[in-house]
């Protein structure tokens, strides 16, 4: 990819569909959705479960964080466990545990079987070290006032050149005068929506009010830069 020309001034470090804060010591991901695989009807290309703690625990060496807050849908469950998903939430935890940092998990839509399987430190919306940022999924409104939030729930991607990439979205004073940070889902397995034209009310996150002002960011792997995108609604006009 080549350079975008857009420079923006964030409190955060994008990596591997995830985002570093430094300011909390804190790393945050979304929608992991283990056992989406085994739930799918579809044979899944990777092990979702081994993919996803191998690419953790690279995060967790590079940012080192003291904390690593999941923001919703931990699982892919319903009404029961898939096959599975105790074993790699097992594994999951123990890499946590190895970079000696704290995991906490803000349930999600699809993590009504999350007590069943997991019984760490748990938050509808947790509040980070920095004192300005509040995690949460984001499928309902917040009630924590914060000066940012970071939430999952709608998978963003960005069609790029006929490539999808995963992205993240952030939209300054996007949400009642607060910023707003959407990340794109963790699993590999999730395709991801394609954001290049969705407008406000296509979002399921009530936090994206109008998408037009949101900056969507890719992490280029080749290079291990972040490329920041003009906002969505002058990008369209470019893509």
């Amino acid at each position: 990819m080549t350079d975008t020309g857009v420079e923006i001034d964030v409190p955060f470090a994008v990596h591997d569909r995830a985002v570093f804060v430094p300011a909390a010591e804190t790393l945050v991901l979304a929608d992991v959705h283990l056992g989406k695989a085994a739930a799918s009807s579809v044979d899944a290309p990777i092990d979702d479960g081994a993919d996803v703690c191998d690419r953790l625990a690279d995060l967790l060496v590079a940012t080192e964080p003291s904390t690593v807050v999941v923001a919703g849908d931990l699982l892919d469950s319903f009404s029961r466990l898939p096959r599975g998903v105790e074993r790699d939430l097992e594994r999951l935890i123990d890499v946590v545990n190895a970079a000696e940092a704290e995991l906490v998990v803000t349930p999600g839509n699809h993590d009504t079987m999350l007590e069943a399987a997991f019984d760490g430190e748990t938050a509808l919306e947790y509040e980070l070290a920095d004192g300005e940022t509040v995690v949460c999924h984001g499928h309902e409104r917040p009630e924590t006032t914060a000066e940012r939030y970071v939430v999952g729930h709608d998978h963003p991607a960005l069609s790029i050149e006929g490539s999808k990439r995963p992205c993240v979205l952030y939209g300054p004073d996007a949400y009642e005068g607060a910023d707003v940070l959407v990340l794109p889902a963790f699993t590999r397995l999730a395709a991801g929506a394609t954001v290049n034209r969705m407008a406000g009310r296509e979002f399921q996150t009530p936090l994206v009010r109008n998408a037009d002002e949101f900056y969507p960011a890719v992490r280029d792997d080749s290079s291990g830069e972040t490329l920041w995108f003009p906002p969505l609604g002058e990008l369209r006009k470019l893509l």
